[in-house]
This record gives C-alpha cells, structure tokens and sequence, in this order.
C-alpha cells in the first residue's frame, strides 16, 4: 500500500468516538511501518463554511499527484466541490462514522443540505470506509456500490471487569459521552427525577463545550429535580479518571438518539457492564439484546423503568454483564480491526 493521509478537523486527540477510531487506526497501520501523515484543519465543521471550505481544498492541493487520501466524513462531508476539484488527480477515500445530517438538532433544511452535500461527496471518493455495517447500509442506500464501500467497525479492547462500587455505597450510572444533544443526557436526568425514592448515583463524563447551551439545559434540569447532590459532573476524562468511573460502576446508560457505532457501549460491555440504551441507528446492531435493554430514542418513560428494572434487579445485571463481556471477547481487537482497514486499503490502492 502507498503512503496515505488522514485529513480531520482540528485535533486527532479530540476525545470523541470518531476521533479515537482515527487515531487508533493511524497507530495500527504505522505500526506496521506504512507511511501515515495527518493533516488536521481549522474551521468550522462541518460547515457549510467558507473558511473550512478553504481549509480543506489547501491541504488537498498540497498532496502530490495520485497520493491516497483518506477523509473524515466530518471534514469532507460538506464540501463535495472542494473533492470535485481533487478526485481526479488524489485517490480519495471517505470515512463515514454517520451521516452529517442525522446529527441531533439541526434545522430541517439544514440536515437536507448537508445530506444532498455528503451524497454528493461520496460521487466524488474512491471509496468508502463506514465504521458499522449499519451506517454501509446507509451509503448503499445512496447508491455507493459494493466493490466501493466496506464496513470497518471499531476493535474492542479487553479490559479488565468492573468492580462496583464499594461495599454500601448504592448502584452507580456511569453515562459517558460528550454534553450534545444526540447523546440524550437531558432524557437521562429527566428518567432519573422519575425514580422516586430508589438509591442510585450517577456520573457524567464527557466534554460540556461542545454544546454550551445544552449543557446549560442539562444542568437546569438536575437542579429543577433537585438531584445536584446524586448526579455528579465528572467532564471530559483522560484514560486513568475514565477506567476508574468504568470499574466503579453498575450499570452504563446513554440513551443517544443517533449512533452510527457507539464505541462507548463496546467500552462498557467489556468491562462486564449491563448497558441501558436505545434503538437510535446502529445501537442494536452494536449491542447485544442479552446484554442491555434498549428503549425507543427519546422515550423518557421506557428509559426510567429501563434504569429502575435494572436498579431493583442485582442477579438481571449481573447476568446482562456476563454477557455482554463474554460478546465483546468474541468481537475483533483493534489489531483484527486495522488488519480489515489495512486489506481494504491495499484493494484499493495498490
């Protein structure tokens, strides 16, 4: 395989699912000594924005003659022009982790464009890497033929089983996602108010500025159902505060709306976690039935008698753990997932 670049808006360390698939699989394939460079850009992304616009057709113009390129769907979704004016010469090959459009809270006419925008981009690719075998399906429905797309799902990672809390302290909730509106955390705090009496606790960790104004809604909520001193804000984690809120835990819960993989429920599940989440795009596909119970996104009802059931059932979690960890060991490691990456890439760019 030839020298490849990745191109991703701003930084490859964003703490993200996205961003950790990209560097994971940049790690994976310069271990294996091929020549991998980054390119990160500035703007806004997904734009539509000139300045991203910009961006995007510098760094492409900068690549030599039939350089092999591949495409956050983020940075390149939105600007089918600027790869019009580069396919013919690079070899371009987009990553979609989900559709640009599907993204929670958008105005329709603004998810319309940006859908017309990333199935126009796709025309212009070589090829299309999709990170679940759901959102493949997805770019096949838009015409993407299949010697032109393959699914690349995340690897799992074994990690070691959660504990628990300590003895007398009650269950805890670890939801782990960044503060936006397509990760439900509002839904969570407004199940969590209908509890009543039960003894839990519960932890958000993820990023609060992606979404300022959310955030500001999550937290009038918890203040609303009077529950500041149940619900604990814990931010966006490195690796070592992350495995400490993940081995304390219960239960997982993130009742997204959208999922295109979800590598926060795969994190879960193989630390021996039950997993409450919903039916939203490729959740199903990603979690095992055994291992979790699912609700209809934006059902707040169904979600509070999810994470109640799952409270009042110790011998239920612990089964629905033994599952899921036992699925997440039989799933591909990271290794297994470059090796399908690296083949794909070798199909295609020769």
């Amino acid at each position: 395989m030839c020298a490849l670049a990745l191109v991703v808006p701003g930084s490859l360390e964003q703490r993200t699912g996205g961003y950790r698939y990209d560097a994971r699989m940049v790690a994976g394939l310069r271990a294996r000594g091929r020549s991998v460079s980054v390119r990160e850009l500035e703007g806004a992304f997904p734009g539509p924005d000139p300045a991203a616009e910009s961006a995007l057709d510098a760094a492409l113009a900068d690549f030599p003659d039939t350089h092999a390129v591949l495409l956050d769907g983020l940075a390149a979704g939105a600007f089918p022009e600027a790869l019009a004016r580069h396919a013919a010469r690079l070899r371009l090959i987009y990553l979609l982790h989900h559709p640009l459009g599907l993204e929670t809270g958008l105005e329709p006419a603004r998810a319309e464009d940006l859908l017309a925008r990333e199935r126009a981009a796709l025309d212009q690719v070589h090829g299309v890497v999709a990170t679940s075998a759901f959102t493949a399906g997805q770019a096949a429905a838009w015409g993407v033929p299949p010697g032109r797309l393959k699914a690349v799902p995340p690897g799992i990672e074994r990690r070691p089983q959660a504990t628990g809390p300590a003895p007398g302290e009650p269950p805890l909730l670890l939801c782990v996602g960044s503060v936006v509106p397509r990760k439900g955390q509002l839904d969570l705090v407004q199940a969590l108010a209908r509890l009543g009496p039960r003894d839990w606790r519960a932890v958000l960790a993820g990023s609060r500025v992606r979404d300022p104004a959310y955030a500001r809604e999550v937290e009038a909520a918890i203040a609303t159902a009077g529950l500041e001193g149940r619900i604990e804000w814990a931010g966006e984690c490195d690796d070592v505060a992350l495995e400490s809120w993940f081995g304390r835990a219960s239960v997982f819960v993130l009742p997204s709306l959208y999922e295109g993989y979800g590598m926060a429920y795969t994190e879960a599940m193989a630390r021996g976690l039950p997993v409450i989440g919903t039916t939203g795009g490729a959740i199903p596909g990603t979690v095992p039935e055994a291992a979790g119970r699912l609700v209809p996104p934006g059902d707040v009802g169904a979600l509070a008698d999810a994470i109640a059931g799952l409270l009042g059932e110790p011998a239920t979690r612990e089964r629905m753990g033994r599952v899921a960890r036992a699925a997440m060991a039989r799933r591909p490691d990271w290794p297994g997932a470059v090796d399908v990456l690296e083949a794909t890439l070798e199909a295609w760019l020769p």
